[in-house]
């Protein structure tokens, strides 16, 4: 079987390849919103830099597998590849590759990888990669057949929840102190008449509602704060609007007093809650337990709403434990052409 490797070296290959390439990713091992063409094509817009590096993989003109990467010069002088998406904004990346291509793909794009001039990469690094990837067994025995060097590293944990059909079922997954701490903060809350949550809907002002998530997201610590820049801040903006329109986001606010006092961004696919990033106004309600509040409304609804798994996604912070999380590991690739 011969496969041919086309390759596209700015932003148009996302519109040559847009009526195809969220067709293979649904048939693929690595289905994510953070490979959609409308993530990549945003993150690409905003964040990226170096060289656009796609690669599109067809076997007679059907679109079997795409490499989204793009190069860089690493303080050494290296020319690194990267997964188009790789900072810590992307929980999940890879190579797409339609399921039962596995091996023919990864083989022509290895080969087309060694056809390139020794200055075009020295490095290919593909990062958040699940565990279960065929990327992580199928990739390296290809490279090592060529000489490479390759290293796997686990980079960091998602803590997830298979959500079970009803909130009671959920409590009782929970240990007891924790599920007598939800139902205590509960009750509580259900006492506060000044207290209410809320989904953004067609009925508001997304883009308003978009600024509140990021007021709110920057005053939960300083280091959030630091981390949206501008630069960053314009990427949530674009990436709320296309997650919208694609019926990918659910933005969601908690209310005390009238005020918002904290809020989720996540994300709705395959029918899977992705918990992207948070906002909390701590200071100003110190003592309601807000972001643990909203939390427990969201999974309940979450479960209501016959949703398959909750995803706290990258970190091991404490409370998505306390939440049911158990672990799954992004992992790093890294071949090096010698």
């Amino acid at each position: 079987m011969t496969l041919s490797v086309y390759s596209y070296h700015d932003a148009s290959g996302f519109d040559t390849l847009a009526g195809e390439w969220n067709a293979v990713l649904r048939r693929s091992a690595a289905d994510a919103i953070f490979l959609t063409l409308e993530y990549q094509r945003t993150w690409w817009h905003h964040l990226g830099e170096g060289e656009l590096f796609i690669l599109a993989v067809r076997d007679d003109g059907e679109l079997v597998g795409i490499a989204p990467l793009f190069a860089t010069n690493d303080p050494r002088g290296q020319r690194v590849l990267a997964t188009v998406g790789c900072v810590e904004v992307s929980d999940y990346l890879d190579l797409i590759v339609a399921q039962g291509w596995e091996k023919p793909v990864y083989y022509a794009l290895v080969n087309h990888l060694a056809n390139l001039s020794a200055s075009t990469w020295d490095v290919l690094h593909l990062c958040n990669t699940h565990q279960d990837s065929p990327t992580l067994t199928v990739l390296p025995v290809l490279a090592e057949a060529r000489g490479w060097a390759f290293s796997t590293a686990r980079h960091d944990v998602c803590p997830i929840v298979k959500l079970p059909g009803t909130w009671e079922e959920y409590l009782q997954m929970l240990e007891g102190k924790q599920r007598r701490e939800i139902r205590r903060k509960l009750r509580r809350a259900s006492g506060q008449a000044t207290l209410s949550w809320y989904i953004v809907s067609p009925e508001h002002d997304l883009e308003a509602e978009v600024e509140d998530f990021l007021n709110l997201m920057a005053a939960s610590s300083p280091e959030k704060a630091a981390f949206l820049t501008l630069r960053m801040r314009n990427f949530f903006r674009q990436l709320a609007i296309v997650a919208y329109d694609a019926g990918w986001l659910e933005l969601v606010f908690l209310e005390i007093e009238g005020r918002k006092a904290a809020a989720y961004f996540n994300f709705i696919y395959n029918n899977q809650v992705l918990v992207y990033n948070s906002g909390l106004d701590w200071q100003t309600f110190p003592k309601f337990s807000a972001g643990i509040i909203l939390t427990a409304y969201y999974i309940r609804h979450a479960i209501e709403q016959g949703r398959e798994v909750f995803d706290f996604m990258q970190g091991d912070e404490r409370y998505k434990y306390q939440f049911g999380g158990q672990d799954v590991e992004v992992r790093r690739l890294v071949v090096r052409r010698v």
